[in-house]
């Protein structure tokens, strides 16, 4: 294989090098002058250092434009794989402890018809607006049985090596999974400390945090590339009360 390849390089060289001296024998015969096509050739030949790094630049800049979106596109389908599983639920399970969930809740009721300025001004809106999470007693039992429960889900997607390209949602893992532990590490609730409890608090917002841009993200990637599951997407908002799959007229 190497060889026949270095064979094919060799003729189109060979055959290339053919074609020059044909024609600056051709416009030797036609116009007789050494000395114009000397000078051409050396003015030619003092260019092609600047013509190879233009290229060379152009074409590296060419192929890791296209390595990143290669990257990407791999990337968005274990993030679709993360919400489809996990995440999802776990967005709709957090969103009914954040202080003030009706506002979020509003800015963030997608439809159809949102554009990438919808997507920017709730970005923009998540930004400014730190989402603080106060979680009841009652409620960690049934979270620490969710969450505990997709450990080995959570294990299989940080060995994946293409996440270390997207910093961001590696972040929103080792956050998800740093809850885990921390759920699972203790045995009850029922004696919990107010300390202890605020310190959860604060960790599962540092999930949320995380979890809530990279969905809206997500949701925009998919409005941008693959509207019909944007479409499902939407009427699957965890963000609403009341999802429902059912396309209505």
């Amino acid at each position: 294989m190497v060889k026949k390849l270095f064979m094919n390089k060799g003729w189109t060289v060979s055959a290339l090098f053919v074609i020059s001296l044909s024609l600056y024998g051709i416009d030797f015969t036609i116009f007789g002058n050494l000395r114009e096509i000397s000078a051409s050739f050396i003015g030619n030949l003092a260019f092609l250092p600047i013509y190879i790094i233009v290229v060379t630049l152009l074409f590296e800049r060419v192929l890791r434009e296209r390595e990143r979106q290669s990257v990407m596109r791999k990337l968005n389908m274990v993030i679709g794989v993360f919400f489809s599983e996990f995440g999802n639920r776990l967005l709709k399970e957090l969103s009914e402890h954040v202080v003030g969930s009706e506002e979020l809740k509003n800015r963030l009721r997608m439809t159809g018809s949102w554009k990438k300025d919808d997507f920017g001004a709730a970005l923009d809106y998540l930004r400014r607006n730190n989402q603080r999470i106060s979680i009841k007693r009652e409620a960690l039992p049934c979270l620490k049985q969710f969450m505990v429960g997709k450990r080995s889900f959570l294990l299989t997607l940080l060995e994946n090596q293409n996440l270390l390209e997207h910093e961001n949602f590696t972040d929103l893992l080792w956050a998800a999974f740093h809850i885990v532990e921390e759920l699972d590490a203790r045995p009850s609730f029922d004696a919990i400390l107010p300390s202890d409890k605020e310190h959860i608090n604060g960790d599962i917002t540092r999930v949320f945090g995380h979890l809530i841009r990279e969905w809206v993200l997500y949701m925009q990637h998919l409005r941008e590339d693959y509207p019909y599951l944007f479409s499902l997407a939407v009427r699957l908002n965890p963000m609403i009360d009341s999802p429902d799959p059912v396309v209505y007229e």
